[in-house]
């Protein structure tokens, strides 16, 4: 009985990377024909909304994404939250740099201007703001300030470095919007992507499902007033939102 399940299962993540392939092979001649035209950043929001849909995750949204320059902030569980947060945001992401390692796993980053960054060298930080600034003069951009993914359970402590690019002394006459992103999985604890547990590993797993992947995405009121006086308060006040919006 065990070796019929574990077959239906194998045949459940063949199926699906086999669509995501062919969801590949549909997409990239439309997308390398935009990039000549300067337009490389059209396509791949919808891709990777796509590949969700095929790995099973099942979104709705409650709320828009505020208009105009923006910076969101969202809580982190796992590499679906990429794929997620594409679709109904279309934002690029900050990444940690270990991505780029990879070399086909970078150029699709690449595809959707991914930032990247290092985060175990305090030396870089000035650097790692100033890509970031850069990044939201044209895109609208995602951050997940925790640093890793949590356990579903909780949202682990805000880091607030990244941050300062958004502060107000750095965007003097071009303010940047800071909006909260509560991402609620309906299974948590088991979507969670944990430390002690590998990407391969991770991905079969989700993969290998039968039943859906039920996401909520909230997109919160944004940060005003005092909340957004410097990176400490944004992070702070940030956490506070999803944590309530999670109802943790």
């Amino acid at each position: 009985m065990g070796s019929v399940r574990l077959s239906w299962r194998w045949a459940i993540v063949t199926a699906r990377i086999t669509a995501i392939l062919a969801w590949f092979l549909i997409i990239i001649l439309p997308h390398l024909l935009l990039t000549l035209f300067g337009a490389r950043h059209v396509i791949p929001p919808g891709f990777l909304k796509g590949v969700g849909w095929l790995a099973g995750l099942r979104v709705r949204v409650e709320g828009r994404p505020a208009p105009g320059r923006l910076l969101l902030i969202s809580n982190h569980l796992s590499w679906l939250d990429i794929l997620a947060l594409a679709g109904a945001g279309r934002a690029a992401f900050v990444a940690r740099s270990s991505l780029a390692d990879q070399p086909m796993l970078r150029w699709l980053c690449e595809q959707n201007d991914t930032v990247f960054i290092t985060r175990d060298q305090r030396g870089t930080v000035a650097g790692q703001i100033s890509q970031v600034a850069q990044a939201l003069a044209s895109r609208r951009l995602v951050i997940f300030p925790e640093g890793t993914t949590g356990d579903g359970r909780r949202v682990l402590p805000f880091k607030s470095p990244l941050l300062a690019a958004a502060e107000p002394v750095a965007t003097a006459g071009a303010p940047i919007t800071i909006q909260p992103v509560a991402l609620d999985y309906q299974d948590a604890s088991e979507i969670a992507w944990p430390d002690h547990e590998s990407g391969d590993r991770n991905a079969l797993r989700l993969l290998a499902r039968t039943a859906p992947i039920r996401l909520t995405i909230r997109f919160l009121a944004p940060l005003q007033g005092p909340a957004i006086a410097n990176r400490k308060t944004m992070a702070g006040a940030a956490q506070a939102a999803i944590e309530r919006a999670l109802r943790l």
